[in-house]
């Protein structure tokens, strides 16, 4: 991996350490400081964010999980959705039941907290994929609502035997949870140092983000632990960080699923150009073969020299289209710049002209970009081959908040009811399809045809 991104990781944690650590002592040099906000409403938004973002990584892990089938994935998921759901369940619904403060939830939220961490931190330690997944994710979250439970259950039980949080006044007794949130900070240590070490030997943006977002929910931990707040509802910096912290980290998630529906789509868009040059440069060069046999056979020159070229030619243009099409979805060429080049090569010997009109502000994903460019490429074919069209208009944009793709030729056209697209219209809407899209035609006898894609929104 990067040398240079693991040692920036590892300044950022120490830049992180040193910040918390000057504003612990501020705190503990000057109590003043330290009393916090008791303001009941603000502390539910701040829960409440807490519990969406978790499950927003959760599910944005979940889904990475379903495209990769990674075991780091299913355990990230199911850390954060523990986590999620114990907050919810724990801290959000009986501040809004007007019943927060209790023994019982207080326990539970710190024990479920630590087993939705110990998950996390369990992910750096397992490689490999699981091949069947099926419902895995939904037997994952029932096992852990129904833990969560026993949780709760069995603090119930024991209410009378932990000590108590007087969130009576001011004067409130200091929670006596230290000892559980130090198993939690310990728990959250393993974590960070395990993800730091995957991100030095794997380089996987994920485990940059974790480590990162790890550390500032150890930090907040720790400021849970040494700066106890006794009465519910309050609002202290361990908040502040912890709100932070899961920024990060559904920052770090969503980018990782980017990656992952890229990847996805670069192994799908692999495998759809193998099909293709079997199907079609395999051809070409397989009559180029034929016709080299045929003239060391003795076939008269004349007419198999011409042949040859012609399927030399083809063949050379159909590695040409699909080298552009996998540079496009591989990354390593912009799409719109893919898509000039080959429009370029396609025009280069007059045949047909072609104007290309891509709005700069339009955004493809990267399956999306793949599947356009197939779609214009075929409309192109068509109107070379097929149509006799001497111009063509190309048009990436975007209509009554709609993104559209379309192909427009001056060629002959037909009627849309004879058949006369043939396979290539089918091709075309089966592409569409696949992204969300949907495609309509518009072609009549020598006034040329109109082929649109518009994609979701």
């Amino acid at each position: 991996m990067d040398h240079d991104r693991f040692t920036g990781l590892l300044w950022g944690q120490v830049i992180l350490f040193a910040l918390f650590g000057a504003s612990l002592a501020l705190f503990l040099a000057y109590p003043e400081l330290r009393v916090p906000l008791y303001v009941p409403k603000l502390k539910v938004m701040v829960d409440t964010v807490f519990v969406l973002t978790g499950l927003l990584v959760a599910v944005l892990s979940a889904t990475r999980f379903s495209v990769e089938g990674r075991r780091f994935d299913f355990l990230i998921f199911a850390g954060f959705f523990v986590t999620s759901l114990s907050l919810l369940a724990f801290t959000v619904g009986p501040a809004v039941g007007g019943f927060a403060g209790r023994s019982t939830e207080l326990w539970a939220g710190v024990v479920g907290a630590t087993i939705g961490w110990a998950l996390v931190a369990a992910a750096t330690f397992v490689h490999g994929h699981i091949t069947r997944r099926g419902d895995l994710i939904v037997r994952a979250m029932m096992l852990g609502a129904v833990v969560l439970g026993a949780v709760w259950v069995a603090f119930h039980f024991l209410v009378d035997s932990l000590p108590a949080l007087d969130v009576g006044g001011s004067q409130a007794k200091l929670t006596t949870l230290t000892s559980a949130r130090a198993a939690l900070t310990l728990v959250l240590l393993v974590a960070v140092a395990g993800f730091t070490i995957r991100f030095r030997r794997s380089g996987d943006d994920l485990e940059h983000w974790l480590a990162l977002g790890g550390t500032l929910t150890l930090y907040a931990t720790l400021d849970f632990m040494l700066v106890p707040v006794a009465r519910a509802g309050s609002v202290t910096l361990g908040d502040y960080l912890q709100l932070l912290a899961y920024g990060v980290l559904l920052l770090g998630a969503w980018r990782a699923i980017r990656a992952a529906e890229f990847g996805r789509a670069v192994a799908e868009e692999r495998a759809r150009l193998a099909r293709e040059i079997h199907d079609g440069l395999a051809q070409y060069l397989f009559a180029v073969a034929t016709h080299a046999t045929m003239l060391e056979s003795g076939a008269d020159p004349a007419t198999t020299l011409p042949r040859l070229k012609e399927a030399a030619q083809a063949a050379q243009q159909e590695a040409r289209y699909a080298f552009l099409a996998l540079s496009s979805a591989a990354g390593r060429s912009p799409f719109d710049a893919a898509l000039r080049r080959y429009v370029e090569f396609l025009a280069s010997d007059g045949a047909l002209t072609v104007e290309l009109h891509i709005d700069p502000k339009i955004v493809l994903r990267p399956d999306e970009q793949i599947e356009i460019f197939r779609i214009v490429q075929e409309g192109l074919a068509n109107a070379r081959k097929h149509a006799g069209a001497s111009t063509a208009l190309v048009e990436i944009g975007a209509r009554a908040g709609s993104r559209y793709v379309a192909v427009r030729d001056n060629g002959d056209g037909f009627e849309p009811t004879d058949g006369g697209a043939g396979q290539g219209l089918t091709n075309m809407r089966e592409r569409a399809a696949s992204i969300g899209g949907k495609l309509s035609l518009r072609s009549v006898p020598r006034g040329g045809t109109s082929v649109e894609v518009v994609l979701r929104a």
